[in-house]
């Protein structure tokens, strides 16, 4: 399967193309909250392709005005920009709707006959973009499915591609299995992976802070940095009956498998030979295939924090413990908390922790990067007395996007006193607008053939063989590392402070 060439703009970015964004599981919660609103603000700031169509598949029966109005409705909530009827209107004309169940072919293939009628509309263009946003149990059917309609094959000068969301499989095996089915179906280059942490403006720039900035570049090494921590803290628990899924799944294999080891390899890979999708690729590979093994129940329970939220209280609020949310099982072992104590064994990082942390129900929803300086000697000002507070830099990815750096200072007056500063960067102030969605990005991405904050296969391997050692030992081990427990509207369990308590060091509080 041959892809067109890429079409190229002036500033050298791939341009999106004119193509057909197949949705399957289009009644969804993700279409509604995020991919349909990200077309939109796409198509308000002119950057969606004309001649772009839109196909949502799923098995409910409604007609293309019933879901056009759902999709207005879930706008109104979620759009970054302010809804306008004006543009909505000619936006949601592009948008259709075709009922099948996933496991039927007939079904694929009469989207086929559906497909060609709308590329005969709108003049020939007929490049597809498959988006799986069903639940994980339907991949393999919709995959399979889409190459027995031969809906995989794109025509001479088109392409296809398939955007395939989390989670990627549940753990080693069951991710080899569907990237064999993936394989089976499109090629690696039209297969995109999404991991929508790499979609946000500010795991984007890490890339540019660290390789455009003379000041970091030659800093960023184990002679001046101390350690590095990453931090995703949410104040939800299970609400939306996401119980079930969560109990099934935990906060390793949920978040820290995917999203946070993404963060630790943007953070800690070498600078790639290129900005091609292989070039960065291959440079976060490097950083997976270095991650130190945690192997058996002893290794893993030193380096390796798991917990439950219980009984609390979140923004004066009571809340549940983790056990007592809905349909959640009574007697779970499934960690609501993780943090961990990572080593990286190359040149650049020997003898540097990273730590990573999650974690649900603590007092605020912000996720960060901070890279802890090594502190200078304080022989000039040891006989003050004065706490010699490291320099902190600070990646916000969400909710406030920016950058900080703390810093030391004098403060005014006659005497030698000093105390810490910031040197504060947001996105908003200083661009004058809001960042786009991650999602924006990412579909503009897609539609460009450009791969790069997508994930590779060999980098979703790597990252779940890392994970399955610590499930093995907390699941299958005769002694499992205990599992701690920590109040609704704390920062986590003391175990956790403990952690780098250990190692000299504090979690950085947010």
């Amino acid at each position: 399967m041959e892809s067109n060439p890429l079409r190229i703009g002036l500033s050298g970015r791939k341009l999106p193309e004119a193509c057909t964004i197949v949705i399957f599981g289009a009644t969804g919660d993700l279409t509604h909250r995020k991919l349909v609103p990200a077309l939109y603000n796409i198509a308000v700031d002119g950057d969606l392709p004309p001649g772009m169509r839109v196909v949502g598949f799923a098995r409910r029966e409604k007609s293309d005005a019933t879901f056009r109005a759902e999709l207005a409705e879930a706008n109104l909530q979620h759009s970054r920009q302010p809804h306008d009827d004006a543009l909505w209107r000619p936006f949601s004309e592009t948008i259709f709707y075709h009922r099948s169940e996933f496991q039927d072919v007939e079904g694929y293939r009469a989207l086929a006959r559906r497909l060609d009628d709308i590329d005969t509309a709108r003049g020939g263009e007929g490049n597809r973009l498959f988006y799986i946003a069903s639940a994980p149990e339907y991949f393999d059917d919709i995959l399979q499915n889409l190459r027995a309609a031969g809906l995989n094959k794109a025509r001479s000068g088109c392409w296809a591609r398939v955007i395939i969301e989390k989670p990627f499989g549940t753990d080693l095996p069951s991710a080899k299995h569907l990237n064999e089915v993936v394989r089976g179906t499109f090629s690696e280059q039209d297969t995109y992976r999404i991991d929508h942490y790499l979609g946000k403006e500010t795991a984007q720039n890490l890339m540019v802070l660290r390789f455009a900035n003379a000041i970091f570049e030659p800093l960023w090494n184990n002679r001046f940095i101390d350690h590095v921590q990453i931090t995703c803290a949410e104040t939800l628990g299970m609400e939306g009956g996401r119980g079930a899924y969560y109990d099934a799944s935990g906060a390793l294999r949920d978040m820290v498998q995917n999203h946070l080891l993404q963060l630790l390899s943007l953070v800690a890979m070498e600078p790639p030979v290129d900005l091609s999708a292989d070039g960065v690729r291959d440079a976060k590979v490097n950083v997976f295939r270095s991650l130190r093994p945690l192997v058996g129940s002893g290794d893993i329970g030193g380096n390796v924090i798991r917990a439950q939220y219980t009984e609390g209280s979140i923004d004066g609020q009571p809340v549940a413990g983790y056990r007592q949310e809905d349909r959640v099982n009574p007697e779970s072992q499934t960690e609501a908390y993780v943090a961990l104590r990572i080593h990286l064994d190359n040149w650049r990082w020997e003898g540097v922790p990273f730590y990573v942390r999650m974690g649900k129900r603590l007092p605020k929803k912000a996720t960060e990067i901070s890279v802890h300086f090594r502190p200078a000697p304080e022989v000039l000002f040891n006989r003050m007395h004065v706490e010699m507070r490291e320099n902190v830099l600070v990646m916000r990815i969400q909710p406030d996007e920016g950058i900080s750096l703390r810093m030391i200072s004098k403060i005014p007056g006659a005497n030698l006193r000093m105390e810490p500063v910031k040197m504060d960067f947001h996105y908003a102030t200083s661009f004058g607008k809001s960042s786009p969605e991650a999602y924006e990005r990412l579909l503009l991405d897609a539609m460009a053939g450009d791969a790069t904050l997508f994930a590779r296969r060999d980098e979703v391997e790597i990252a779940w063989a890392f994970v399955d050692e610590i499930e093995k030992a907390w699941h299958q081990s005769p002694e499992p590392p205990p599992l701690a427990t920590y109040p609704a509207g704390s920062w986590g369990p003391s175990e956790a402070d403990a952690l780098l308590a250990g190692d000299g060091r504090i979690w950085r509080r947010l």
